[in-house]
C-alpha cells in the first residue's frame, strides 16, 4: 500500500519529490571528469547519501523505492514525540499497554507496575531499539492508533511521501513502507532536536531494573548502532554521530547514520543489502560516507532534501528571493541551511525551527562524535545489550 501522496504522484506522473533524477531508476550520481565512482561493493536496494546543512543529494540509488523500514522508522516516532515530554516526566507501565507488541520484538526490558522516566524510554528507544519503550511512550501519548496517525502526518509534513507507519516501532506490517529518501529527510528533520542529537549518538546508559527509589538496580545498556559503538569483524566509524538502525525478516537491514568529517556533515541511508553479512549495511554505510566526503564541495548534486510544508508556506514566493516547493531539477545552490548552535537547541525536545534552519551544527556533531570515539578507544567490543536477567518478553529480534 502507498501513501496517498506517492499514489497521488504516481498516478499524476508528477516529478520526484527533491528532483527528477531521483524518480529514476538505478544509481544517479555526476561522476567522471575527476570525480570519483560510487563504490563497487554497493549490493543495498536502495540508498542515498545527502549533505546534511546544504540538503544536497551527491548520490542515490532508487532513492524513492517503498520498502519496508524496520526499526529506521523509530526516527519519525521520535521526530514526531519527543517536543511532547520532558525527560523527567514519569511513566508506570501496565500490561496493557504491551498488547500490540509484536511476537519476537525488541526489548529493553520494562517490567509492568514499574516506574520509568521518559528519558529512561528514549534510552530504550534510540540505544536498545526497545519496541516495548515505544509502546510505553504510546502510552503516554494516548494509544497506538492516535501515535501513527500523527506520525503519518508528520510524514505528510516533512514531504516524506513514499512513508507510511503502521506500528509506531517499524514492526513488520502490511502496507508499511518508507524510503531511502525518506528516512533520510526524517533523520534531518529528527536532528533539528538537541535531544534526539544527544540519544542517537548516546553509546550506553544504566536503565532502571529491579527494586524502587534510591535502592533500585540497573543494568547497562549498549547502543545497537554498530558504526558507533563496533563490531568483532567492524570497527566504529570516527566521526559518527547517530542515528538509527533496523532489522526485520521483510526489512532486511536498513540504517540511517550521520557523520562529521573537516566541518562537512553528511547523511547516509543504506535498505536491505544482498549479502549474508549481517554487518554489511554498516560496511555499505562507511564505503558511502568515505566516499561522499571525498566528493562533497566538487560533485554536482542530483537533488535536494526538501524542506517541510509550513516552512515553504511561510517562504517568499518564487521570484521573490524564495526557492522552489522541492519538486523539480533538484540542485541546491547551498544556502537553504543556517545553523543553530548546538546549546541554543532547546532541552527537554523543542524542534521548532524558522525556515530553511538547521537546528544542528558541523561543531555539534564532532563534539558528540568526539564523546563516541573516546568511548569505542575503552570499550573496543561490547555487546549488544545486556541484562542481569532475561528480559520478560523477548529480545534480539524481528522488530528491531
Amino acid at each position: 500500500m502507498l501513501s496517498p501522496a506517492l499514489a497521488a504522484r504516481a498516478e499524476d506522473q508528477a516529478p520526484a519529490i527533491g528532483g527528477e533524477l531521483l524518480g529514476r531508476p538505478g544509481t544517479q550520481a555526476h561522476t567522471g571528469d575527476g570525480v570519483p565512482a560510487v563504490p563497487e561493493e554497493l549490493t543495498a536496494e536502495s540508498w542515498l547519501v545527502a549533505d546534511a546543512e546544504t540538503g544536497e543529494v551527491l548520490a542515490a540509488h532508487d532513492a524513492h523505492q517503498p520498502l519496508p523500514p524496520a526499526s529506521t522508522i523509530k526516527m519519525l516516532f521520535a521526530d514526531t514525540l519527543l517536543p511532547k515530554f520532558d525527560r523527567d516526566d514519569l511513566y508506570r507501565a501496565q500490561p496493557e499497554h504491551f498488547a500490540d507488541l509484536g511476537p519476537g520484538s525488541s526489548a529493553v526490558g520494562i517490567d509492568d507496575h514499574r516506574t520509568y522516566t521518559v528519558e529512561d524510554l528514549w534510552h530504550g528507544v534510540f540505544l536498545a531499539s526497545g519496541n516495548d519503550a515505544v509502546y510505553a511512550l504510546t502510552a503516554m501519548n494516548g494509544g497506538k492508533e492516535g501515535t501513527v496517525a500523527e506520525m503519518n502526518a508528520r510524514a505528510e509534513e516533512l514531504q516524506a511521501a513514499d512513508t507510511h507507519v503502521v506500528n509506531p516501532d517499524g514492526y513488520d506490517a502490511r502496507g508499511q513502507v518508507s524510503s531511502a529518501y525518506d528516512l533520510t529527510l526524517i533523520a534531518r528533520s529528527g536532528l533539528q532536536n538537541a535531544d534526539f542529537r544527544e540519544y542517537a549518538a548516546t553509546p550506553d546508559a544504566d536503565f532502571p531494573g529491579e527494586g524502587e527509589g534510591e535502592d533500585r538496580e540497573t543494568y547497562e545498556i549498549q547502543n545497537t548502532n554498530r558504526l558507533l559503538v563496533g563490531a568483532p569483524g567492524l570497527d566504529p566509524y570516527e566521526g559518527i554521530a547517530g542515528v538509527k538502525n533496523g532489522y526485520t525478516s521483510a526489512a532486511g537491514y536498513t540504517f540511517t547514520g550521520v557523520a562529521e568529517r573537516d566541518g562537512r556533515v553528511l547523511l547516509v541511508t543504506v535498505m536491505d543489502p544482498d549479502s549474508g553479512d549481517n554487518l554489511a549495511v554498516y560496511r555499505e554505510t562507511a564505503a558511502l560516507f568515505d566516499w561522499g566526503f571525498s566528493v562533497a564541495g566538487t560533485i554536482r548534486p542530483v537533488g535536494e532534501l526538501v524542506r517541510p510544508l509550513s516552512e515553504i508556506a511561510d517562504a517568499p514566493a518564487e521570484g521573490e528571493g524564495g526557492s522552489p516547493q522541492g519538486v523539480g531539477e533538484g540542485s541546491s545552490d547551498g544556502k537553504n541551511a543556517g545553523e543553530v548552535p548546538l546549546e541554543g537547541a532547546a532541552g527537554g525536545g523543542d524542534s521548532g525551527v524558522g525556515p530553511a534552519v538547521v537546528g544542528f551544527t558541523a561543531a555539534g556533531l564532532a563534539v558528540l562524535a568526539a564523546a563516541a570515539w573516546l568511548f569505542h578507544r575503552r570499550h573496543p567490543l561490547p555487546a549488544a545489550v545486556r541484562a542481569p536477567r532475561p528480559a520478560r518478553r523477548p529480545r534480539d529480534a524481528p522488530g528491531e
